[in-house]
């Protein structure tokens, strides 16, 4: 079927203003396909099912809308933990700010210099796990990412890894329009802890593919930067086999528009998945996560818990979906969305869903929109605590259900003092 004239011409023009990557054979070929499914499907509008609650016009027009420098001016978050540091600049691979791409158990390379490989094992990943997230729900953004994304980084983990990667994004240019595509493949028994941190260009539109074998595990932390206008789109798409784990969590401050997408298929029997995040934001912030999980395998578990915070006219976003397909039997599928709207001008849209086609499963979703508990406000103020504080101490209390889903004791901690961080900021 033709595209409107309008998601076409919209489309052609976004396409014009690509400088496509050169790369091998299998590079080229899986680049083009997925250059053939964006014109195909066409870049997303306002009347897109999955986008009629967030406006995408600055994500699909051809020009990054500038985006102010933003310097926190404090100790960059995990700073203080040991971990294996890659840089990006604005979308750019910075060998010199980076550690040595050397650590036991996993082999580490610059998804630039394997895309210029003739025989590479990201040859059957990349593209793959995109593709497969493309039915039901067209992801076009995240085509086009496939399509154009100049650089990465791709790990391929043999063992268990003793310490954490640390994807590190710096903003360094008002205009600096940024695409990155991650390759993470986990070998069975292997095990790996990625941590992405920062805001990393004025638009920035990211990629990741996880292929987590059996009895593998992947455990993720995102903390996107604090910078006001940044614009983004993030997608994560995971394959899990049997008896292996996925756990993935966001937390997000400030941001003029952000938008996680997260596409999870459970294929092998006993697997796990729980993805999770908490966003606080004001005045022109939108926040948007969209999750789609599939289970296809028996006795698997899935887990999504998000939280968000929302003051000053800010808008927050959730559309959820779990879909058991015909023999995933005992599956445990649980999804729970709430906001905290601390003024009558923010708003929070969700849709949460469920589509089951075994008979033997517990699920179970909801979602719920509300102020701050005046009861335990009271309770606080009656004993001496200051409004501003007990408010904070709240929200920390409603953010929490997000903030354990973190496995890493040292990790959950970095984020709470990143949370409590901001709240004491806005307190000025």
């Amino acid at each position: 079927m033709a595209l409107p004239e309008a998601k076409q011409s919209a489309t052609e023009a976004r396409i014009a203003a690509l400088d496509l990557p050169s790369g091998a054979g299998w590079a080229k070929a899986a680049r083009e396909s997925a250059l053939a499914r964006v014109v195909a499907m066409g870049l997303p509008d306002r009347r897109d099912e999955y986008w009629k609650f967030t406006r995408p016009d600055t994500l699909v027009q051809p020009v990054a809308p500038e985006a102010a420098l933003f310097d926190p001016h404090e100790t960059p978050i995990f700073d203080t933990l040991d971990r294996l540091r890659i840089v990006f600049v604005d979308g750019v691979f910075d060998p010199e700010a980076s550690d040595d791409l050397t650590l036991e158990g996993v082999a580490i390379e610059p998804l630039a210099d394997a895309t210029q490989a003739d025989i590479h094992w990201a040859r059957d990943l990349y593209g793959v796990l995109e593709t497969r997230g493309q039915d039901p729900v067209a992801r076009t953004l995240a085509a086009l990412n496939t399509a154009a994304a100049p650089d990465g980084i791709v790990l391929h983990v043999t063992g268990k890894v003793s310490k954490p990667v640390n994807l590190i994004y710096h903003h360094k240019s008002k205009t600096s329009d940024a695409m990155l595509h991650h390759l993470v493949k986990l070998d069975p028994d292997a095990s790996l802890t990625l941590l992405e941190t920062g805001p990393g260009a004025a638009r920035l539109n990211t990629v990741t593919e996880v292929d987590v074998a059996d009895r593998a595990a992947f455990h993720h932390v995102r903390v996107q930067g604090r910078d006001h206008e940044r614009r983004a789109v993030t997608h994560l798409f995971s394959r899990l086999g049997e008896e292996s784990a996925f756990k993935s969590f966001t937390v997000t401050v400030n941001g003029m528009l952000t938008r996680n997408e997260c596409v999870i298929e459970l294929t092998g029997d006993d697997a796990v998945a729980h993805v999770a995040g908490a966003a606080m934001g004001d005045g022109d912030f939108q926040h948007d996560d969209t999750v789609f999980v599939t289970h296809d395998a028996e006795r698997c578990e899935s887990r999504q818990v998000f939280k968000k915070v929302l003051r000053n006219g800010a808008t927050g976003v959730f559309q959820g979906k779990i879909l058991v397909k015909a023999g995933a039997q005992k599956t445990d599928g649980y999804q729970i969305s709430q906001s905290l709207l601390l003024d009558g001008d923010s708003q929070f849209l969700a849709k949460p869903e469920l589509e089951i086609y075994a008979d033997d499963v517990v699920c179970s979703h909801g979602s719920t929109s509300g102020a701050i508990d005046e009861e335990a406000l009271f309770y606080l103020r009656a004993r001496g605590v200051p409004h501003e504080i007990a408010t904070d101490l709240l929200t920390l209390a409603f953010l929490a259900e997000a903030v354990e889903e973190v496995e890493d004791e040292a990790l959950r901690e970095e984020v709470v003092g990143h949370l409590t961080g901001w709240l004491e900021r806005r307190r000025g």
